[in-house]
């Protein structure tokens, strides 16, 4: 016999042998119907992989990420198989589930794959699917493994399993396919119910420029047509809110080929509104005690190598600037917490003088590959709104504390309320992925759970995602569609003030180290603007939005008194503009609309005779005439009701 222990704490006992699909059904048949994946002892198991030894169990439906996970890496599989039979020769790479379905990388004997291409790959995917055919996993010695490759001629699977152990080496069977796969699938094929191919794009091999490009395609499969037809749906929301296309519309930013692939120009429009932003977070920030610094955009390489960016980093990144003095070497600044701490060590500071809070916008430069590029979210040159916090260990819960406090502002104030508190610790099999003690890891992670605990956060821990220097932890954020989204990030950091030798003098008259928290409640403005964007499908906060209204008046009799409403409105602090085109109101208030206007204030010889304003909302909201005075009250008390003081 061997115990089986389940989330819940439950201990049960079974037969040497048993499978998930067992423990499954020995709670309830229900369950057992639902079951499509399990993790054993942190492993990712089958259904029916024999247990043969005490451990703990992890039963996944579709409606676990997990489940989904094994559900899309499953598809994976049947969509390589379809694309065997429809184009032989094709040579199979990589084919991983992520976030929302599936890609698998091919390279093509010829010709190429189109979105005219979809319907046959779906049609043939599908009814592969219908077979019910069962996913079966096997070992396979790494010589017959090499072998099967080499005499079909496929050098992607031969360089995969030459860097694979023998004896860690599986097939995975299904139907009359086979592919190289280390497991996580569903029973069988026939859960498989819908699938779509979503789009095609060139990947290189193992994301090298100077390999093969192939051909990836991307999929998302369901077990019911309802939701892929519902997911479809939200597709095409998302199409609409996509902050490329808007950021276009609303001449908010642009991008130029002679700038250079991720390097945004913010048009008007865009500067003021990070200018907003920027002033917004500011104004908290002083009252919550933080002082502005500059740092530069460049640094001497040896500033990176002491804080261990370069070691990380330096390969991928952009490279070395050499000036005029033999070895002389700087890079474009990767992160500006390495110049903070040389901030903080510009004089000694006493127990008395901390916290120091020193935050910045400050610039920074990361190498993305151009296929890993996408508008505002993956750039190559990016504001953080970054701040760095040197406290002694005593402080340290507080400040963090204060921090989380900070970040709830920013999001409530931004409408961002559905979200959860991701707690990022380390990979305890990967040491060498991270910089620093253990002990200082136990402490760091533990003031950031307590802390997480005593402010009420619904939170989960992920292991394996804290950054190489510290455990953090990160708002994921839920946007108007539903998407999960990463804002706002804070970390505890006990390793930088180590390697930069910063110290504080104590009570003791002894010198002492200092904690560092990292903080970035935006993360980056560019980021942070796209998701804002995506959210908000381009209808910003009022006290956020480029234009707050527009002043429409009805023929050229009235655009006298339409520019004094101009004028009062702006004494009265509100954004407008005012369009005295030659042209029908009817066709201004459309493309007002199109431009996301909240107020439209239409004037005519009834508003000037009675002096008021025909106020239209954006969506069709008609508010009637009201007085300037009425109005600008009306806006104030809109803008208080979503911007709070900090």
């Amino acid at each position: 016999m061997i115990e089986i222990t389940l989330p819940d704490g439950t201990i049960k006992e079974y037969s040497k042998g048993s499978t998930a699909m067992d423990v499954a059904l020995s709670i309830s048949e229900g369950l057992a119907r639902n079951v499509i994946s399990a993790k054993f002892n942190d492993t990712v198991v089958e259904t029916v992989t024999p247990l043969n030894e005490d451990g703990s169990l992890i039963l996944y439906t579709w409606n676990n990420p997990e489940g989904k996970k094994a559900f899309w890496h499953s598809t994976s599989h049947i969509v390589a198989q379809a694309l065997e039979e429809l184009y032989p020769g094709i040579k199979l790479t990589i084919g991983p589930a992520i976030d929302n379905g599936f890609y698998y990388d091919v390279d093509l004997p010829e010709g190429s794959i189109s979105d005219k291409d979809f319907q046959a790959i779906e049609k043939k995917a599908i009814e592969i699917a219908r077979g019910k055919h069962a996913f079966k996993m096997r070992a396979v010695s790494k010589a017959d493994a090499l072998a099967k490759y080499k005499s079909e001629g496929n050098e992607y699977k031969v360089e995969l399993i030459e860097n694979l152990e023998d004896g860690t080496i599986t097939f995975c069977d299904h139907d009359s396919f086979t592919d190289l796969c280390r497991g996580g699938h569903i029973p069988n094929t026939g859960i498989v119910k819908a699938i779509k191919v979503l789009s095609v794009a060139g990947a290189y091999w193992r994301g090298d420029e100077n390999k093969p490009q192939l051909t990836r395609v991307y999929g998302i499969s369901f077990p019911k047509q309802k939701e892929l037809t519902e997911y479809l749906e939200l597709l095409e929301e998302a199409k609409k809110r996509d902050h490329r296309k808007l950021g276009k519309e609303l001449e908010l930013f642009t991008f130029s080929q002679k700038v250079g692939q991720g390097l945004p120009l913010w048009l008007p429009k865009g500067a003021a509104l990070r200018e907003r932003l920027e002033q917004f977070l500011k104004k908290a920030q002083k009252k919550a005690g933080y002082e502005m610094v500059v740092s530069p955009h460049i640094g001497q390489k040896e500033l990176y190598v002491t804080s261990g960016h370069y070691e990380k980093y330096g390969a991928d990144s952009f490279q070395p600037i050499n000036t005029p003095k033999d070895g002389e070497e700087f890079l474009l600044k990767p992160m500006n917490c390495p110049h903070h701490c040389e901030i903080y060590n510009h004089r000694p500071f006493s127990y008395k003088e901390l916290p120091k809070r020193y935050a910045e916008f400050g610039t920074v430069y990361r190498y993305e590959q151009s296929g890993e590029l996408h508008g505002l979210t993956r750039v190559r040159g990016f504001t953080q709104d970054d701040a760095h916090i040197f406290c002694t260990p005593d402080q340290l819960d507080q400040e963090f504390k204060n921090v989380i406090d900070l970040s709830l502002y920013v999001l409530g104030s931004l409408g961002f309320e559905n979200f959860t508190a991701q707690v990022s610790v380390r990979d305890l099999d990967k040491p060498e992925k991270y910089i620093g003690s253990l002990e200082n890891w136990e402490k760091a992670e533990n003031a950031i759970i307590n802390a997480a605990k005593e402010k009420g956060l619904d939170f989960v821990i992920e292991k394996g995602e804290a950054a190489f220097y510290g455990p953090k932890l990160d708002f994921m954020v839920k946007d108007a569609l539903g998407r999960s989204w990463q804002l706002g990030t804070i970390q505890v950091d006990y390793n930088l003030p180590e390697r930069f030798d910063l110290t504080y003098k104590g009570s003791d008259n002894e010198s002492h180290r200092p904690v560092m928290i990292h903080r970035a409640p935006f993360g980056s403005m560019e980021r942070f603007i796209a998701l804002l964007l995506e959210h908000t499908g381009g209808n910003f906060p009022l006290w956020l939005i480029p234009d707050q209204a527009i002043v429409l008046p009805v023929s050229e009799k009235n655009e006298k008194y339409a520019e004094k409403v101009l004028k009062s409105l702006e004494n009265n602090e509100i954004r407008a503009l005012l369009d005295n085109r030659n042209e029908t109101v009817g066709k201004k208030i459309r493309e007002a609309e199109m431009n996301k206007i909240p107020f439209m204030l239409i004037v005519g010889e009834n508003d000037e005779a009675a002096n008021t304003i025909s106020v239209r909302r954006h969506g069709g909201e008609d508010l009637g005439a009201i007085t300037i005075d009425n109005f600008a009250n009306l806006v104030d008390t809109e803008i208080n009701s979503t911007l709070k003081s900090f």
